[in-house]
């Protein structure tokens, strides 16, 4: 595997307040539509402004604009807004935005992380210059887990002793850009107490995968986010499985993207899984099933 087509990330342009620009990546998003007529949800959160229906289903709709702290959409600005239809997590959720622009392809090479002043809680995973604007990458992931905050405790999942000891002898690697989603991520395998290391990075794993690799303690299991400023989880992918240095991994790519495009080219790029986000139980399987992969090949 010498080579692989360019992966070019295309990103729905529009804004919230102001003349600032966000985006979306277009594989989370099912459809752009006009303000429909909504229904309003009794006791739900005040972002959530209503239900829509789309496609024969209820979805709720969310102001992103006072999602992420800004003033809510008046009713002259909602005259000209848009509902964006996105497919997140296994779920279908509207996003009221003021003004949408248009669609631009750019590489993850050129997107950037946000610059740790911002701290934790800024709803930003990346920014990236596109005709000399600077345009931020919205994380959806921590969006809606301050509006549905529920949906940030996963189960626990029922292992036996064999089963979570097995794991505990693996050398596992966690990436994702999210800090939500590296918390469900690490609170999965903390319950277990079972070890692993995290990045929110994939330079900084594709890194710390040479030097494990290089001090007789390679990485067995690398389960990774897609959509990633600078080094996304298909680059990653690629230029491991193009590593002839580096003991093999398993690679699991983990996603809020339900595209099967998307987890099609997973495969591609030598990926062994692709999983939607967030199942534990499903997690913790792939990767006993990854163990027992991993054993055959040594056998």
């Amino acid at each position: 595997m010498s080579k692989h087509p360019k992966q070019l990330q295309k990103l729905l342009l529009f804004q919230l307040a102001g003349q600032r620009l966000f985006a979306l990546g277009t594989l989370k998003i099912r459809e752009i539509m006009p303000l429909p007529r909504l229904t309003r949800l009794p006791s739900s959160q005040h972002t959530v402004i209503g239900t829509a229906t789309f496609r024969g289903a209820a979805v709720p709709v969310i102001d992103m604009a006072a999602a992420i702290g800004y003033p809510p959409l008046t009713g002259e600005d909602r005259a000209n807004a848009s509902v964006i239809v996105t497919d997140v997590h296994r779920k279908e959720i509207g996003f009221l935005v003021r003004n949408v622009q248009r669609i631009v392809e750019t590489d993850w090479k050129e997107v950037s992380p946000p610059p740790k002043a911002l701290g934790r809680n800024a709803f930003i995973t990346g920014l990236v210059n596109i005709d000399e604007q600077l345009v931020q990458l919205l994380d959806l992931e921590l969006l809606l887990a301050r509006v549905y905050p529920e949906s940030l405790r996963s189960q626990d999942v029922l292992l036996n002793d064999m089963e979570v000891e097995t794991l505990r002898g693996l050398s596992i690697l966690l990436v994702d850009d999210s800090v939500v989603a590296r918390k469900q991520l690490c609170d999965v395998l903390d319950r277990k107490n079972i070890d692993y290391q995290v990045t929110h990075d994939g330079n900084d794993a594709l890194a710390r995968m040479i030097t494990a690799n290089d001090n007789g303690n390679p990485i067995d299991i690398l389960v990774s986010d897609i959509e990633m400023p600078g080094l996304d989880g298909y680059e990653l992918a690629f230029q491991v499985r193009n590593n002839a240095r580096l003991h093999q991994p398993w690679i699991i790519l983990h996603s809020s993207l339900s595209s099967e495009m998307s987890l099609s080219y997973a495969e591609q790029v030598g990926a062994n899984r692709a999983l939607t986000k967030f199942d534990a139980h499903e997690l913790l399987h792939t990767m006993l099933a990854a163990a027992a992969g991993r054993k055959k090949q040594q056998e």
